[in-house]
């Protein structure tokens, strides 16, 4: 074989030139930049966000990127926008959909004591109710492409118990297993699904638990016991989800792949 068809080869394996992507709650932190990173891969990237002035000052930063991104407000709690979303990236990507990263989460940080039957059921809701749903009205899409990869934004704090955190926690114990049991029942249709679970990372949600009663120490705590000894940055989470995403990445599925600088060791 020459030269050039190995390049070729090689080539195919780390690109995602001609896939499509949905990625959730990505105008900041770690899903914006996993919309870069994707779509830097050659991936063409659909965003939904709550905020439609957020996702267009998004999108003109990146056309002047030349990458390749469209969006659409979604609220991710409600079950009808969800579905008018999946419409859309179908109509968008002409029924085919490479990669959904499950990225938008929010978490009330307090003692377990303290939680209402209200705040569980907003983070729940958010966080694995909204996800799984999402994730079913994506089967079809996924399907037909022939190549599927869906990617799950979890938690350290789903495999180590951090204070003010439970209620978040068992949001992301509860993805982690779906994302396990998802690996089985969709590989025979070329869907494969991982979790990341990124250590602490400066972004919008960090900053709401580090704001509220508790959650400074609480984080400070968690970045003391890094080998790397710092938080980390939204691009060395990105970088974990586009390699899953990639052809190179084909035999991994029902992994949960922890990114947080040694903290879970």
């Amino acid at each position: 074989m020459d030269e050039t068809k190995l390049n070729m080869m090689k080539d195919n394996r780390w690109s995602l030139h001609g896939m499509t992507a949905l990625v959730t709650g990505a105008t900041r932190g770690i899903g914006h930049a996993i919309v870069e990173e994707l779509a830097e891969f050659g991936a063409a990237v659909h965003i939904c966000s709550r905020n439609q002035d957020d996702i267009d000052k998004c999108l003109q930063e990146w056309k002047g990127k030349g990458l390749t991104v469209t969006g659409s407000v979604c609220d991710l709690q409600c079950s009808e926008q969800r579905k008018r979303l999946m419409e859309m990236v179908g109509s968008i990507f002409v029924g085919k959909l490479n990669i959904l990263v499950n990225n938008a989460a929010t978490t009330i940080s307090k003692k377990i004591i303290d939680y209402t039957g209200e705040d569980i059921s907003t983070i729940m809701g958010t966080n694995f109710e909204s996800v799984y749903h999402l994730t079913q009205l994506a089967h079809p899409l996924l399907k037909e492409s022939g190549n599927g990869s869906i990617v799950f934004i979890s938690s350290i704090a789903s495999l180590k118990a951090i204070p003010v955190l439970s209620v978040y926690a068992a949001s992301k114990g509860a993805m982690n297993q779906f994302t396990k049991s998802l690996a089985m029942e969709w590989a025979k249709d070329n869907i494969r699904a991982n979790a990341v679970a990124p250590g602490p990372v400066m972004t919008k949600l960090l900053e709401s638990i580090m704001n509220s009663s508790g959650g400074d120490e609480s984080v400070d705590g968690v970045v003391s016991q890094t080998f790397v000894g710092r938080m980390g940055d939204p691009k060395e989470i990105s970088a974990l989800v586009a390699f899953l995403c990639l052809p190179a990445a084909s035999y991994i599925t029902g992994q949960v792949i922890c990114a947080d600088g040694g903290f879970s060791a």
